[in-house]
């Protein structure tokens, strides 16, 4: 699972970064670097707030999902200030065209994210919700075979 501390602490850096870029007159397209990072760390956060919101059954049986949702949503809440303020920012200095050019980046992102590692991700859950649950049946077999043995050898 994408950790939404790494992601919302390597969104804030790359935001503090663009931030002073905008503010000493850099050009946007030297921020691409920094851009790419805010992206994709803003989709990482996306992915996790997602994860959060429909936890897998065995995370579910622990507990604490509530706080680990709660925490996730307060994440996504202080990015969608980033974001805005970024879009006043970028829209004042360098026109509409350029948060249209970013809004784009960040598509492509997310793109590459769901492609490439959150399909890793669901793949990695998929097999652990398999394999916990073939366990918990052979489990639960077992305990039936016991009772089963105990009851009829008695």
């Amino acid at each position: 699972m994408i950790d939404p501390v790494t992601a919302i602490g390597l969104a804030t850096t790359a935001y503090n970064g663009i931030k002073s870029a905008i503010a000493t007159g850099r050009e946007i397209q030297d921020m691409g670097s920094q851009l790419g990072q805010w992206a994709k760390a803003i989709s990482d956060l996306d992915y996790a707030h997602q994860k959060a919101e429909k936890p897998p059954w065995y995370k579910a049986l622990g507990g604490g999902v509530q706080a680990n949702a709660m925490e996730v949503w307060m994440h996504k809440k202080k990015a969608q200030d980033m974001r805005e303020e970024l879009r006043s920012y970028i829209s004042l200095y360098y026109g509409p065209s350029a948060w249209d050019e970013i809004v784009s980046i960040e598509a492509q992102m997310r793109k590459e994210q769901k492609e490439e590692i959150y399909r890793k991700e669901e793949l990695k859950q998929t097999i652990m919700e398999w394999t916990l649950g073939i366990f918990a049946f052979v489990f639960g077999m077992g305990i039936f075979a016991l009772i089963i043995w105990l009851a009829t050898s008695g």
